[in-house]
């Protein structure tokens, strides 16, 4: 028989892992198999390849597998366990995910690499495109293999239990009410270094929550527990929360859009940002969601 053979000798190599790989998921018979490794030799292809060429496989099929071999996960297009507005979760090739990873090394390089595990995310007035940035740049991260947590300290409007699809019952909130603990931050399926902890109960107090002394225990325990601690806050047009929570982190980055954020305001942002004794890491330009 001539299937053993094909099998053994797909758990050799690098390629012939993708042919395992694809057989185990149910994407190959071990009869297709055995036409794409002859197609790969005669042709000189990738295994892979040879099956999407003979249309035993698509290509997302073959970005499952490697996201696998290579441990780098991401979902396929059909999933729907997360919001299709996670783009570093559904779509790693595009442009915009290819500019969150250069700016999650910038991160990486002028202050995670010096000491520094935590940062919050804000703007000056965009509410949903500042909980988008937050939401994917933790994602980037996690598929660093960074165990990584994102914090949602919106307590005015919450956004990430709806971008991650996840219970919003118990939080932030009430960790800082005593109420719970940091436990209760919440894993995401395949993005196993990536944990949620949503803002949890609506309270009539935000601010003077934030302001407690037990957010920043907190921020020091997500730090000892995770490698990135990454936290979206309300726009500062209208409260002082985002202030309270980047002088916590030490580190902010400022979301700014195109031809919709004016560059007073903006300037505004950032005085009162440092003065409250954060650091700036940087202006983020967001183009909007077709960029």
């Amino acid at each position: 028989m001539k299937t053993e053979p094909i099998v053994k000798d797909m758990t050799d190599t690098r390629t012939s892992t993708v042919g395992q790989l694809l057989l185990d998921r149910g994407k190959l018979t071990l009869a297709q198999a055995e036409k794409a490794l002859l197609l790969q030799k005669e042709e000189n292809l990738r295994f892979g390849e040879a099956a999407i060429k003979l249309g035993f496989i698509t290509s997302q099929d073959l970005q499952e597998v490697l996201s696998e071999q290579f441990d780098y996960p991401f979902l396929p297009g059909d999933d729907e366990s997360l919001s299709p507005q996670l783009i570093a979760a559904y779509k790693p090739q595009s442009a915009q995910v290819e500019a969150l990873r250069s700016l999650r090394s910038q991160l990486m390089l002028r202050w995670i690499s010096l000491g520094n595990k935590v940062f919050s995310v804000t703007s000056h007035e965009s509410n949903v495109r500042c909980g988008w940035l937050a939401a994917n740049l933790a994602i980037v991260f996690s598929q660093l293999g960074e165990r990584t947590l994102l914090i949602d300290t919106n307590l005015r409007a919450p956004q990430q239990h709806r971008l991650f699809k996840l219970d919003n019952r118990v939080g932030l909130a009430d960790v800082l009410a005593s109420r719970a603990r940091l436990d209760c931050a919440q894993r995401i399926g395949h993005l196993l270094d990536l944990s949620v902890l949503t803002a949890g109960t609506p309270v009539p107090n935000p601010q003077e929550l934030l302001g407690r002394a037990q957010f920043g225990e907190l921020l020091e325990e997500a730090a000892q527990r995770y490698d990135v601690v990454v936290v979206g806050t309300a726009p500062m047009h209208n409260a002082a929360d985002a202030q309270i929570v980047a002088a916590r982190a030490g580190g902010v980055l400022l979301l700014a859009e195109s031809g919709k954020t004016a560059m007073v305001p903006l300037m505004r942002c950032r005085d009162e940002l440092v003065a409250a004794g954060a650091r700036i890491l940087g202006c983020v330009l967001d183009m909007g969601e077709g960029a």
